[in-house]
């Protein structure tokens, strides 16, 4: 239900402003992939609170925070808004702070998040970041691959206008 749903989200956000991986993972199962729009697909418990605890918190400082706002959940999937935001303690951009919203979708299995993805405007977060132009259009083509890559934008492109998913 969605009261369970948003349980599961509160604790997987508090997990992560905590920086503690193994806590963060057992939100999930144990066969799950996440899809962080920075560090790419993470999948398993020991893969995802690898990505938690060495790769973002290792560039996210001790402020960071994370809160979902107006959870959806029907029994399967589940939608939430977030807020994000930290300091940067990535060597070019440290001591710059970001805030960031987004959307997360979860599939929900056994009570835990079998796959997690988000989509957020990332160009906003590389302007408070204050990153060179060059390397924004880098990594912007390296997002547009990512999603032309992915298989529902391929079924959705290859479908006719007009037409929807059966």
């Amino acid at each position: 239900n969605t009261q369970e749903f948003t349980a599961l989200i509160d604790e997987m956000t508090l997990a992560a402003e905590a920086a503690d991986g193994e806590r963060f993972a057992r939100c999930f199962t144990e066969d799950a992939i996440y899809y962080d729009y920075i560090y790419g697909a993470h999948q398993g418990r020991k893969d995802i609170a690898h990505m938690l605890q060495d790769l973002f918190r290792r560039d996210a400082g001790d402020d960071y925070r994370w809160e979902m706002f107006d959870p959806v959940f029907d029994g399967r999937m589940g939608y939430a808004w977030s807020l994000s935001s930290f300091t940067s303690l990535v060597p070019q951009f440290k001591g710059n702070f970001v805030v960031i919203d987004g959307m997360s979708r979860f599939i929900i299995r056994d009570g835990l998040i079998a796959e997690y993805r988000e989509s957020v405007n990332g160009g906003v977060a590389m302007t408070q970041l204050c990153v060179q132009p060059e390397r924004m259009a880098k990594v912007f083509r390296k997002w547009g691959g990512w999603l032309e890559a992915r298989p529902e934008t391929q079924d959705y492109l290859t479908r006719g206008k007009g037409t929807r998913r059966g």
